[in-house]
């Protein structure tokens, strides 16, 4: 009773003391005449009847005028949090010189921002330039300050009015007198904004000498600079149009002026403790010079070189040369230099390109800690080894040893050490395409040949010991600018049940599409993924990724030709037989800034036949996770609207399925430095495409499909590295698609049950 008394006396002290902070003066020590800076009210652009304002235009505009007030939410110019503590500190709190009081101060305080330190008079004259680099000469802007309730508050409100935009008329080129007059004049006639009708843009021009200014570069002159094409503009003698003349720089130096051919091209390569004696050795793309004693095959240098002697020039060559020579994964340092050759008849840059070897072996060591679905937690470590240069060619051979540890938690579990898996990754990297010519491949990119060895063992004491082996060779290659490619030609797969407990078969009897699914079998696949991936411009971008696989076809039409019927078997086991597919589309949208709006849509299907009944337990979808629909833990949902019973453990056996369809949207935003934000919204869920008596509800049919999708939302955290990204997603569960008890189109058992949580590595697409 005592307890309850003090629990409801508690709520009188609060709400007195929010009063008293909320009564706490945020103006106190503002300086006479000045006003605190509440935020901008509003930014008013007017155009002429019948035209509208571009969204770049707009969106300057704007940002030139976006001061966030103090307390803005996540920086918006406009928004505030209701508490503003770090002013209630700097109007109310004394500052000691020191001591915790003081260190406290400093933690919390937020000097004021006020209506002098937003400048809008400055501001507005800002805008004035905005407008007339658009073209809009006629446009003006004003502000208004405008008064709060409490006279020492104020917000500001910018009005613009931009006029009619001056657009090209006449575009006048240069005399075609030289070699560089008559290609900068080609290259403009060419370009797609010097034309009549477009509106007049400073930022606009710029970008189109620094067009031409890179083509220059790669046609031989290789000193050229943006800052030397000058505009002439016009606008007086044609009404509203601008008549446009270019012109090269009076004070052009000579040197920017001349055409350049590849001279001499010289390789040195540096060893990585430095030191070595040199080592000259012609080639056909130049002359190498290696330190010695190191492993390098002579040939390497040479294929990622794509200048030629004699031949214009190119900045193309410089970058794809850079490109390739850092992606061989060897070298620390790439450094490539264009000097001018003096002695040449033509004006002539030999080419110097310096690298130094990285340390060749290379140790990894990953631990990691997983908290399954299941309620099976536990460690796991992954170590491994690497070789960047094995065989002196850049061939990379990896050492994968990996394990995990888990038992798991819940009442009557009695059992400390339940689980474990452990096993072990070659792999052989080779930067050539080891494959028939006509394969079409992007020889200004690296292309791979890869060889890898597996063995896994998995041991889940209640149900069963799996060992698993495979060994598979892949190309992977780039046919043009934009296209990926990565072939299979062969893989083998080999899963053997060592061991079953009678739960297991209990399971497995009960169900013979799980039994069939894991069996023990050969799988001989050959697969291929096709992936096209491009941004448009710096505000979108598409990738595409389609994955085709087959497993047992070549096999199965062999033994069918040799006569043999029924089941058919390799080294006296089973192999499987099916096709899957999978394809998804990833669209991304900057909004504004680092605002971006990411979008997936995914659709797959698996179909066993001939020589299988069902598809490989391994090769099945399932939904749910940390890259799927995170309102959900992994293989939580489907299939259908089939939900196992409470009774059934570990039911995630069940929880697979031959058909996915899945869309996730995602809106991320920057908060501070490497921290950003996302919110997202999934909707997703597998299914059979056989009936299964035992998954009442698993089939996909039309008339259910949109109930049995699942539908989550909710924020996530990212801190963003560059190179690392580590993910926290708290997923909140709308729409479940098996019976929860409940109706409705919510029917989330509870809003406690409805949260997960995931932590991953990288962005979910």
């Amino acid at each position: 009773m005592k307890l309850r008394a003090l629990h409801i006396s508690l709520w009188p002290a609060a709400a007195l003391a929010a009063l008293a902070l909320a009564s706490c003066s945020t103006t106190r020590r503002i300086p006479e005449g000045e006003q605190l800076y509440t935020g901008l009210k509003r930014v008013e652009v007017k155009a002429p009847e019948g035209q509208d304002v571009p969204e770049g235009v707009t969106a300057q505009l704007e940002e030139a005028v976006a001061v966030a007030p103090n307390n803005a939410i996540f920086n918006s110019p406009k928004y505030r949090w209701p508490f503003p503590l770090g002013l209630w500190v700097y109007n109310n709190w004394s500052n000691p010189p020191k001591g915790l009081k003081h260190k406290l101060y400093e933690k919390l305080v937020a000097e004021p921002v006020l209506v002098s330190d937003v400048r809008p008079d400055l501001r507005a004259r800002m805008l004035d330039e905005i407008l007339d680099n658009n073209g809009y000469f006629r446009g003006s802007a004003s502000y208004e300050i405008l008064d709060q309730k409490n006279p020492r508050k104020a917000k500001i409100a910018y009005s613009i009015t931009t006029g009619p935009a001056y657009r090209l008329d006449s575009i006048q080129l240069l005399p075609d007198t030289c070699h560089l007059y008559h290609l900068i004049d080609s290259l403009a006639a060419k370009d797609p904004y010097l034309v009549r009708g477009e509106r007049y843009s400073t930022d606009s021009l710029s970008v189109v000498r620094t067009r031409i200014t890179n083509s220059l570069r790669n046609r031989g002159y290789y000193f050229f600079r943006p800052e030397f094409i000058e505009y002439l503009a016009d606008s007086i003698a044609n009404p509203m149009k601008i008549d446009l003349r270019l012109e090269v720089a009076k004070n052009t130096p000579a040197v920017l002026l001349k055409r350049y051919l590849t001279g001499n091209v010289t390789m040195t390569v540096f060893r990585n403790k430095g030191g070595g004696t040199p080592d000259t050795i012609p080639t056909s793309r130049g002359t190498l010079i290696q330190m010695q004693p190191s492993r390098l095959r002579h040939q390497l240098m040479p294929e990622c070189v794509t200048f030629r002697q004699g031949r214009i020039f190119s900045v193309r060559d410089m970058n794809r040369t850079q490109t390739r020579l850092g992606r061989l994964g060897i070298f620390n340092a790439i450094n490539i230099e264009a000097i001018p050759d003096t002695t040449a008849k033509e004006p002539t840059l030999d080419v110097d390109i310096n690298c130094t070897f990285d340390v060749p072996l290379e140790a990894t060591v990953e631990l990691n800690a997983s908290s399954k679905s299941n309620s099976y937690i536990g460690p796991g470590i992954l170590l491994g080894v690497t070789n960047r240069n094995i065989f002196g060619g850049g061939e990379q051979l990896s050492v994968q040893l990996t394990g995990n540890y888990e038992w798991q938690t819940g009442q009557g579990n009695s059992s400390v050490f339940n689980s474990y898996e452990a096993g072990i990754t070659t792999s052989l990297a080779i930067p050539r395409l080891l494959a028939p010519k006509f394969i079409r491949r992007r020889n200004r990119n690296l292309n791979w040949t890869r060889f890898t060895l597996n063995f896994d063992l998995l041991n889940r004491p209640h149900y069963f010991k799996m060992a698993q082996f495979n060994i598979s060779f892949s190309y992977d290659w780039q046919s043009s600018r934009y296209s990926s490619h990565s072939l299979t030609p062969l893989k083998i797969t080999y899963t053997n049940l060592l061991h079953t407990t009678y739960d297991f078969d209990s399971i497995t009897s009960a169900n013979p599409a799980i039994a069939l699914s894991f069996r023990s079998q050969y799988i001989p696949q050959l697969a291929y993924t096709y992936t096209y991936d491009r941004m448009f411009d710096s505000d979108n971008g598409i990738t595409w990724q389609t994955t085709v696989q087959e497993a047992g076809n070549l096999f199965w039409s062999i033994y069918q030709l040799c006569g043999k019927r029924g089941e058919k078997e390799l080294f006296g086991t089973p192999f499987s037989q099916f096709v899957k597919g999978q394809t998804q589309i990833v669209y991304s949208r900057r909004l504004w800034g680092d605002n971006w709006l990411v979008s997936r849509a995914l659709v797959g299907a698996a179909h066993a036949y001939g020589n299988a009944e069902e598809v490989p337990y391994a090769e099945q979808f399932y939904a749910g996770g940390a890259n799927s629909i995170r309102a959900f833990t992994v293989r939580s949902l489907g299939p259908g609207s089939y939900r196992p019973p409470e009774s059934v453990r570990d039911s995630y056996f069940d929880q697979t399925g031959t058909f996915k369809f899945e869309v996730n949207t995602e809106y991320r935003f920057p908060i501070v430095g490497p921290l950003h934000g996302a919110v997202f919204i999934d909707a997703g869920n597998v299914w059979l495409l056989k009936k299964d008596p035992l998954r009442p509800g698993g089939e996909l049919k039309a008339s259910t499909f949109l109930k049995d999708i699942a539908l989550g939302t909710g924020v996530g955290l990212r801190f963003d590295v560059s190179m690392l990204v580590v993910r926290g997603d708290l997923g909140i569960g709308i729409h479940a698609p098996y019976d929860t008890g409940r109706s409705g189109y919510y029917n989330m058992e509870s809003f406690r049950k409805s949260l997960a949580f995931h932590l991953a590595i990288g962005y979910p697409f």
